[in-house]
């Protein structure tokens, strides 16, 4: 199991890293927000969760020790796996997530790409018991302050995600209507805005 890792950002695509660890270039699969902050040539020190397959071994990395073991918790419940517990973590921050789990919120749930309502029930019914262990600390958000380059950072990030340029638009257009005036709202505010807008994938 590789617990966590250090070294240089070698090259940064909109959900995934390449790490430079003592000579060795490490693939991991990020989260859009943690990309978007990435810059080659910085240091950068993450705890990973290593997912096992025949055919593959697949890196991911987060900030911080509980959303990667929120990460591997949600993998424990059955028709989940990497991709929907990363997209998990991207629409929602780790005390938000252990909330919605908490207070049986299967609508808000609803919101994580690839679960839909009978997977957020079954969410709920397997992990309400476990999730209070995860701390309630709020973590914070970097604001935006109404910068024009939001859209090309949330496009890049819905890419990532695996949405296609049609539905990354359709997001992007509602997303655009759904702000109005707002300026003050974090990188993860807008993204959540644009994963829960437009049509369903």
């Amino acid at each position: 199991m590789i617990a966590s890792l250090s070294g240089i950002v070698k090259v940064v695509r909109p959900n995934s890293l390449v790490i430079d660890v003592g000579g060795v270039g490490l693939l991991v699969f990020v989260s859009p927000k943690m990309s978007m902050e990435q810059n080659a040539g910085q240091s950068i020190s993450l705890h990973t969760s290593l997912a096992v397959k025949e055919d593959a071994l697949t890196l991911y990395g987060f900030e911080t020790s509980e959303a990667r073991d929120l990460f591997e918790m949600l993998q424990t419940v059955t028709g989940i796996g990497p991709k929907v517990a990363q997209s998990a973590l991207a629409i929602f921050a780790v005390p938000e997530l252990v909330s919605a789990i908490a207070s049986e919120s299967a609508v808000s749930l609803e919101k994580i790409p690839g679960l839909g309502k009978k997977g957020s029930q079954r969410l709920i019914l397997e992990l309400k018991d476990k999730i209070t262990e995860f701390s309630h600390a709020p973590q914070q958000s970097q604001s935006l302050g109404g910068s024009a380059h939001w859209r090309d950072q949330v496009t890049a990030a819905l890419l990532g995600l695996g949405f296609t340029a049609r539905e990354t638009a359709d997001r992007i257009d509602a997303t655009v209507a759904q702000l109005g005036d707002q300026k003050d709202l974090s990188i993860e505010e807008i993204l959540r805005i644009a994963l829960t807008s437009g049509k369903s994938r």
